[in-house]
């Protein structure tokens, strides 16, 4: 009997327990998790419902057709859908992602598109049923900043041809704009590459006096073969001023409008281009930019520069349901294009200064611009220091940079005989910190999470470095200093002049080059430094000195290798001609191979 009872009892509880469990799959058929949710792999969408109950749509114009869709993401972050297309259907869980808006109240305050929240709209500007343009307002705190409000963006994306469908990146499992996340080296997920442009400002909308403008205002991608991959940036800049934000916190649609804290120049003051030089790009190596050159001054005014969006479809409707709905009204933007950035910046741009740096160890895989040094201690070294490297997305050794401080050269390159390599006209100073082998990679490198805000890579506790300097104001670099033992003692400095050697060379005029005549010049300087290199072979062989040892880089398998090896090889084999010259007490054949390296030309070696 007992243990009858026993049984009993269990075969009670089992019971119980299993009308217990088939009670709650019955509350709970319906209601399905989004098989994406915190799981360690990539959320590329917005949760879709878990339920059919938990939307609502709703019908704002009253003709009888939904509108809106009402829901929420995990349970409880309020979310809209607004139909600014009208082919919303009683049967859609979500809104589509060609002409309609997402508000996210991701505060829970009951406000969209308030202080805290995010919002993403887009539209298609050409009716073809991609959208080519994306606007994230993703806004920060109600309180003024006097300044950039780094947590907050303002940031439209514009596809102009490529009909992708790609644009900026949300993390859906932290519902945060990502647009610096990437696969691999520098593959991103945001639309970087190829022919697009963003404009962005860091405040939230509603401290933004006028809508039309922003501060990158652009920045431009360029696919020049046709890659879909990017060749060449520009970005210019509107540093716009700040005030404190006067009004009570009454949002606009009480009828008071609040005084906006930032207000733009309509004039750009700073603009960038960047190259890749060697148009390396491809699969595993997406963004490989070489090049950049920056430009600053007095500003040029721009506000000319109005382009049309034509008939946006836009449910007026549901502005009321918006905090600050001025963004769903904008009806042109105001920016220099894809087509005329160039030329406005050296027509209209009066620059005072120039900087330069070019990516010698090419580590470098960010996706705007080779950073650039800053004309500083060359012994100092990590972000914020006060060294070349100050700034945190620059490459902490591996760089050149090169500074004109007057902007007398006005941007304008040449290819100096002392080295073959493309320098910065004008420029009073520069300094290449060598990474030879880019032991110290770079990389991506730079300020964003998921690592916080720190340098993506090692610092060394020293570093080869040469120095350029020109001495007698003629914008080309005469006298060359090396500290190749990494002790900040320049132990080696050579005169150009006190060789004889002119330090002139032709000048190219940066104003007027496209993107292949600037691969054209790295090719052109490619050439002379691997055709240099191989003089120096051959006298080398004439005086019985082995260059079996440089094998290594006596096969170089791409443009740039070529660039790099050259140079190498042209350097060892110097040293060793010189070296071999002093054992034998050879001076004055020590000064022909010192001039015949610094001119570029060993031909009379070889006479």
């Amino acid at each position: 009997m007992k243990l009858r009872t026993r049984n009993s009892g269990f075969i009670i509880a089992l019971i119980l327990v299993m009308v217990a469990i088939c009670a709650t799959s019955a509350i709970k058929k319906d209601k399905v998790e989004y098989w994406n949710s915190d799981l360690k792999i990539t959320s590329w969408r917005l949760p879709l419902p878990y339920d059919k109950e938990s939307i609502r749509h709703e019908d704002i114009t009253g003709d009888g057709k939904p509108d809106i869709i009402r829901g929420f993401i995990g349970d409880s972050i309020p979310i809209i859908w607004i139909d600014d297309d009208g082919n919303m259907s009683e049967n859609d869980l979500e809104g589509d992602q060609v002409n309609d808006c997402l508000l996210i109240d991701l505060n829970k305050d009951g406000i969209f598109g308030g202080p805290g929240d995010l919002s993403i709209d887009w539209t298609d500007l050409d009716n073809d049923g991609i959208a080519d343009m994306q606007l994230i307002v993703k806004n920060g705190d109600l309180e003024s900043k006097g300044y950039f409000d780094w947590g907050a963006d303002y940031l439209y994306i514009i596809d102009y041809g490529e009909k992708d469908g790609i644009k900026g990146f949300i993390d859906w499992q932290k519902i945060a704009l990502c647009n610096w996340y990437h696969n691999g080296f520098s593959n991103f997920y945001t639309d970087y590459h190829g022919n697009t442009l963003f404009l962005k400002m860091h405040a939230s909308s509603f401290h933004i006096d006028d809508l039309r403008y922003s501060w990158e205002n652009p920045f431009l991608f360029y696919d020049k073969d046709g890659d879909r991959l990017t060749e060449m940036t520009v970005r210019l800049l509107d540093n716009p001023k700040f005030r404190p934000k006067q009004a009570d916190k009454a949002d606009s649609r009480n009828g008071i409008e609040p005084e906006r804290e930032v207000l733009f120049s309509k004039k750009i003051t700073y603009a960038a281009f960047s190259y890749d030089v060697d148009n390396d790009n491809g699969a595993g190596n997406e963004f490989d930019l070489d090049m950049s050159l920056r430009f600053t001054g007095k500003e040029f005014d721009y506000s000319d520069q109005v382009h049309k969006l034509g008939k946006i479809k836009r449910l007026k409707q549901a502005d009321k349901l918006i905090y600050d709905a001025r963004w769903r009204d904008i009806k042109e933007l105001i920016y220099p294009n894809q087509d005329n950035a160039q030329e406005l910046v050296f027509t209209r741009g009066e620059w005072n200064s120039c900087w330069f740096v070019f990516d010698e160890d090419d580590d470098c895989n960010r996706w705007e611009r080779v950073e650039f040094y800053e004309p500083r201690d060359i012994s100092k070294i990590g972000r914020g220091k006060g060294g070349l490297d100050n700034n945190a997305q620059s490459d902490a050794v591996g760089d050149r940079g090169e500074w004109d401080m007057d902007c007398s050269g006005k941007g304008n390159l040449y290819i100096a005989p002392f080295d073959g390599r493309i320098h910065l006209y004008g420029a009073e100073w520069g300094a290449w910190r060598i990474d030879q082998n880019a032991h110290y990679y770079q990389g991506y490198g730079g300020l964003y999470p998921p690592i916080q805000h720190v340098r993506l890579q090692d610092e060394p506790d020293s570093w080869a470095t040469i120095r350029y300097k020109d001495t007698d104001n003629n914008g080309f670099f005469d006298l060359i200093e090396y500290d190749l033992d990494g002790d900040f003692i320049f132990e080696t400095q050579v005169s150009l002049k006190e060789l004889g050697i002119d330090d002139k060379a032709p000048i190219y005029d940066i104003s007027k080059m496209s993107y292949d005549d600037v691969r054209n010049l790295f090719n052109t300087a490619t050439d002379k430094i691997w055709n240099t290199s191989q003089q120096a072979i051959a006298v080398a062989q004439k005086m019985g000195i082995s260059t079996a040892w440089y094998a290594f880089y006596k096969h170089p398998r791409s443009l740039f290798e070529r660039y790099q090896y050259g140079y190498w090889l042209n350097f060892y084999i110097y040293k060793d001609l010189r070296h071999w010259g002093t054992l034998n007490g050879n001076e004055s054949l020590v000064k022909e191979i010192d001039k015949a390296y610094f001119s570029g030309n060993w031909e009379e070696l070889l006479d």
